[in-house]
């Protein structure tokens, strides 16, 4: 009888060690498939030369930091640093693994440059490379040029603007330090924003098609809410006219008093405001005059009367630019204009 047993014991045990093999593998399977694809770093030229942007702006904590060695933080390609400044650091004392996840969280997963900054509105989240968690700009200013992210401001924007890499100033951490708050763990220690628009999905410059809502959203937040209003209510027809445009240049102008129109009349009078193209200010103003400008309603074109003597700004078929290049993306430009374009059958 013990004979017999012992004669199953080697099948016992290579099934044993085919089911925890699978099971390992499962495992490892399930962990890589759920962990942050990780991106490559920026190159050491990258990394010296933002440590040398950050020492001579007087971030010389996050500058020894970033060039520390041996290498303790090498932040990936197309990302952001939001340098702390060195009085909001300097003298506490912190241990290292705090001060790497503290990095962690004040670097974003995308390259943005200030002026990016203020083309988002109040309410964006960022995602950061501490686990994924988002910080959020909660004052977005463009007259001054004033950023808040969590209530903490900018205050060296474009410390350095690489290929790889951005890095911008800030006055204090984006959270506080104390440590006895983390007894609770990183998740209670650090609290989730409130989150009005998502950075990753309204920034996405990846599609080649112009991001309507994104236009939206911008158009409200920058003052023009009625234009605003009048093109979410029309968006339905002017993507069927674009189809996949990949670049559009906008007039808004500040009222659109068109709203109790008919829904064709309205139509007509957002696509005569959109140009199937992309010119900035510059481009506009190097068009000779009388330029006819397609736009989106095929038989109503837009002529370029130049600068007039009497106004401050381009004037294009008799109305004033008087806000250029108001939103620039990689896609779109927007551009303020005094008062909304006539068309010929309401003129009539």
């Amino acid at each position: 009888m013990a004979s017999r047993r012992w004669y199953w014991f080697p099948i016992y045990f290579a099934a044993s060690v085919t089911l925890g093999v699978i099971a390992i593998s499962s495992a490892v399977h399930s962990t890589s498939k759920n962990s942050p694809k990780q991106l490559p770093p920026i190159t050491n030229d990258h990394s010296k030369n933002a440590s040398e942007a950050l020492r001579k702006a007087g971030f010389t904590v996050m500058a020894d930091l970033l060039h520390r060695s041996p290498l303790f933080f090498h932040p990936p390609q197309n990302s952001t640093i939001f340098a702390i400044k060195d009085s909001a650091i300097k003298n506490s004392s912190l241990p290292l693994w705090f001060l790497k996840n503290l990095l962690l969280y004040h670097t974003s997963t995308s390259k943005t440059s200030f002026h990016d900054l203020l083309n988002k509105p109040p309410g964006t989240c960022i995602t950061t490379l501490f686990r994924q968690k988002k910080v959020a700009l909660t004052k977005v200013d463009p007259e001054p040029k004033l950023v808040e992210i969590n209530h903490v401001l900018i205050s060296n924007p474009d410390i350095f603007l690489g290929d790889q890499l951005a890095v911008h100033g800030v006055l204090a951490p984006f959270l506080p330090l104390d440590l006895q708050d983390l007894q609770g763990g990183w998740d209670h220690f650090i609290h989730s924003p409130t989150c009005r628009f998502n950075d990753s999905s309204m920034f996405n410059e990846s599609r080649n098609v112009v991001e309507w809502n994104r236009v939206v959203q911008l158009l409200g937040s920058r003052g023009y809410a009625s234009f605003s209003i009048a093109l979410h209510s029309v968006l339905d027809g002017v993507r069927k006219y674009t189809g996949s445009l990949d670049s559009a240049t906008i007039f808004a102008p500040p009222d659109l008093t068109l709203l109790r129109y008919p829904s064709t009349v309205l139509d007509r009078t957002v696509r005569i405001h959109i140009l199937p193209q992309r010119f900035t200010y510059k481009e506009l103003t190097s068009l000779p005059i009388r330029t006819l400008l397609n736009t989106l309603v095929s038989e109503e074109n837009l002529e370029i009367d130049g600068v007039l003597g009497f106004m401050a700004g381009m004037v294009i078929n008799g109305v004033e630019i008087v806000e250029p290049d108001m939103l620039v993306s990689e896609k779109f430009v927007v551009h303020g204009i005094s008062r909304a374009f006539k068309m010929d059958e309401l003129a009539a």
